[in-house]
């Protein structure tokens, strides 16, 4: 980074342009603890249902009330974010999320003859949920104070592979530690990793000084004075909104395969403990992989809009196929095993890749200063996603079996197709750019 863009950052306190990635780290390590919760904790789905006596509506409500949380508290937490700044609201976020898993691991688990209701566990995940919802904004909002436009894009995409990258230690793990060793180890695991990080968050996570409090009102004095006109509120901006309903829609499949996959490869397609947290690691994998290279590669070619497009119609495409394949299939035997595995992992690869994309969009559109309302807006959409879609999953189970459940996914990934906004004229991107140069 040269000295102009240095200059830009605004950097004090003996601060160097390579403490970005600092500041990245953090955001990666804050998600991928969070993740590690909210996509780990649905691949012990087989063992939530028989350790906690829940039947598959129960364990849809369970799951669901955790998406619920933070589909809940984004919005609060991203207005919060732009106020107080990133590293308050982590930092809070954070230790009251690990508080949260560490309750739940001490006062919510089977023990004996004891098994706490399913009230008691739902309402135990919705509080995680809840004070969990604070690391995504933040952690957005930080990335995006530290690096410029043409670099944000691999940026963000590195900080939202720390989700599926968190959501495969968790599937590695967790299934292993709620079998063995009971749910208070899994919880207690996860309590430590956001606890570590908050950690690292103190140590690292420092604003540019031209964010912080008075941010907002710098950026819009420098807007007013260099002639760029001030961006709407990101609560009134369609374009936003567009894109933040498009990524809600398009959650649909992956969510579908992050929350009953491992009951689908359990109950059709037969498949071993071992098996399913080898395929559930692997979408994980294959996705953080795939936002990496697409962040990196949409940042060369200026196409962020086009390829969400791209893969809401590759998704449908697999989504649909894995529907017919699921209704054609009539004997279970281990090459279909292997069949149904390949085709989740593509599935849930593809219905993951465009996360760290279309964020960096959003963020792009609102300007740093509003950076944390922008993302809080896509979260919401995302986890109202993750609340409903395990809700929705045992009606279409009992009304037409997974064909139903695959075929309605896809559906859904289709739809996100026309509601995601079209390429952004060449100057209207100027524009951004040159409200991101302020």
């Amino acid at each position: 980074m040269g000295s102009e863009t240095i200059a830009g950052l605004g950097l004090s306190g003996g601060l160097t342009a390579s403490h970005r990635w600092k500041v990245l780290g953090v955001g990666f390590a804050a998600n991928a603890s969070f993740s590690a919760a909210f996509s780990g904790i649905p691949t012990t789905a087989v063992f939530l249902r028989s350790g906690y006596h829940l039947g598959n509506e129960g364990l849809g409500l369970v799951l669901g009330m955790l998406g619920l949380g933070i589909a809940v508290s984004e919005l609060p937490w991203g207005l919060l974010t732009d106020r107080w700044g990133d590293r308050r609201v982590l930092l809070l976020g954070l230790l009251s999320t690990a508080a949260a898993l560490a309750g739940l691991a001490l006062f919510v688990v089977p023990a004996g003859a004891h098994v706490p209701g399913v009230m008691t566990l739902a309402l135990g995940l919705l509080l995680v949920g809840l004070l969990g919802g604070s690391v995504n904004g933040s952690s957005g909002r930080a990335v995006m104070a530290w690096f410029r436009e043409g670099e944000r894009g691999l940026a963000m995409s590195i900080r939202q592979t720390a989700v599926p990258a968190g959501g495969g230690l968790g599937a590695l793990l967790l299934p292993m530690l709620a079998s063995r060793f009971g749910f208070a180890s899994a919880y207690g695991v996860l309590a430590l990793a956001c606890a570590i990080t908050a950690g690292f968050a103190w140590r690292w996570l420092h604003e540019p000084s031209h964010t912080g409090a008075d941010g907002a009102r710098e950026v819009r004095d420098t807007a007013a004075t260099s002639g760029v006109p001030a961006r709407v509120s990101p609560l009134r901006d369609i374009g936003i909104w567009r894109v933040a309903l498009g990524a809600g829609a398009l959650c649909v499949p992956q969510l579908a395969v992050v929350t009953f996959g491992t009951v689908f490869l359990h109950d059709f397609s037969r498949a071993g403990v071992l098996a399913i947290s080898v395929t559930m690691a692997a979408v994980q994998t294959g996705a953080a992989i795939a936002r990496v290279w697409s962040g990196g590669w949409t940042d060369r070619r200026g196409n962020r809009r086009g390829y969400m497009r791209a893969c809401s119609l590759l998704t449908a495409v697999l989504f649909a196929s894995l529907a017919l394949l699921t209704g054609l299939a009539r004997m279970h035997h281990m090459a279909m095993t292997v069949v149904f595995a390949v085709m989740v992992v593509l599935g849930g690869v593809s219905a993951s890749a465009w996360h760290g994309v279309a964020f960096t969009e959003l963020a792009t559109l609102a300007g740093t200063s509003r950076a944390g309302t922008a993302l809080a807006i896509g979260n919401t959409c995302v986890f109202l996603a993750l609340f409903l879609t395990p809700l929705a999953i045992p009606p279409l189970l009992s009304i037409g079996s997974w064909p139903m459940v695959w075929a309605v996914t896809s559906v859904c990934a289709l739809i996100a197709l026309p509601v995601f906004p079209r390429a952004a004229r060449e100057t209207k991107v100027r524009t951004a750019r040159a409200c991101d140069a302020t």
